[in-house]
């Protein structure tokens, strides 16, 4: 064996000690970070938990605690993120520098969820509603069920969830109806034959019925029986009442039913649209 020969031997095992030792460092570097994943995600959800425990305790509103529930956990995410990066031997500072570059394009893509991520901030500083509240905007209504740092999730009285942009809502009109008093409001249509002395009275009778005046709202209990207008082909009596907010719709269908029975117990007729023609 010449010297050229064990000269490129040397050099075979040396470079095969390398590969075996790099090898070595980066199955531990690989190793760490998937034990750190795993632990950092179970402690994450540990956190995540105990900190909604606390917040719970402490009687914060449902939706600043969803809200920053959910920021709690990018920022607890994001932390795992740079701890798995330096663990697998990349320089954090560099990472850093390249995660604020990319930030600036992301931002700019992203400047839609910025905007909503405000509009969130803007709806737990304002509070126009709560969870639980039944609210209405432009598109649709339901009952408000988490506030999170992008959406609103509204679930709908047929069961589906919609989820809202929060620079959306936040920048719109919204209906609350989650109000201690409400009026209710009803339109008659009786026929031009009938005697509104006579109607008024009966009315006012099943009125009390289904709402006696001790459980409407004390600061509004009178209600109000007037005729409304001369349609086309009926008399209108406007029927209006103060109720409390749980009780509008069971209210509301329960005088449906009961004049509906007694005005066809009374014999008072519901008009129906139609044309008289006079023959010349």
């Amino acid at each position: 064996m010449n010297v050229l020969q064990i000269a490129s031997s040397a050099q075979m095992e040396k470079i095969i000690d390398n590969l075996i030792q790099h090898g070595t460092d980066l199955g531990l570097a690989l190793l760490k970070a998937t034990l750190l994943i795993v632990v950092g995600r179970y402690v994450i959800k540990l956190i995540n938990k105990t900190v909604r425990t606390l917040m719970e305790k402490r009687g914060i509103d449902p939706a600043i605690r969803s809200f920053l529930g959910s920021l709690f956990n990018i920022l607890l995410i994001a932390m795992l993120v740079v701890s798995v990066v330096g663990v697998l031997g990349i320089q954090t500072t560099s990472f850093a520098a390249l995660l604020a570059s990319a930030g600036v394009a992301i931002g700019m893509a992203l400047s839609g969820n910025l905007s909503n991520f405000a509009g969130g901030v803007i709806l737990l500083i304002f509070r126009p509603f709560k969870v639980g509240d039944y609210i209405s905007t432009a598109t649709c209504s339901g009952e408000v069920k988490e506030v999170q740092i992008f959406h609103t999730i509204l679930q709908m009285p047929d069961g589906i969830r919609v989820y809202i942009p929060n620079g959306v809502l936040s920048s719109g009109f919204i209906n609350n109806y989650a109000v201690e008093n409400r009026r209710l409001e009803w339109i008659l249509s009786v026929d031009y034959g009938e005697d509104f002395e006579k109607v008024q009275p009966i009315v006012k009778e099943v009125l009390e019925q289904v709402i006696p005046t001790s459980q409407r709202p004390a600061e509004s209990s009178q209600e109000s029986i007037e005729l409304h207008t001369l349609a086309d082909s009926s008399v209108n009596i406007v029927v209006r009442v103060w109720v409390r907010g749980e009780d509008y719709w069971n209210i509301h269908f329960a005088f449906n039913k009961a004049i509906y029975a007694r005005f066809n117990a009374e014999g008072i007729s519901f008009p129906f649209p139609q044309l008289t023609i006079h023959r010349s």
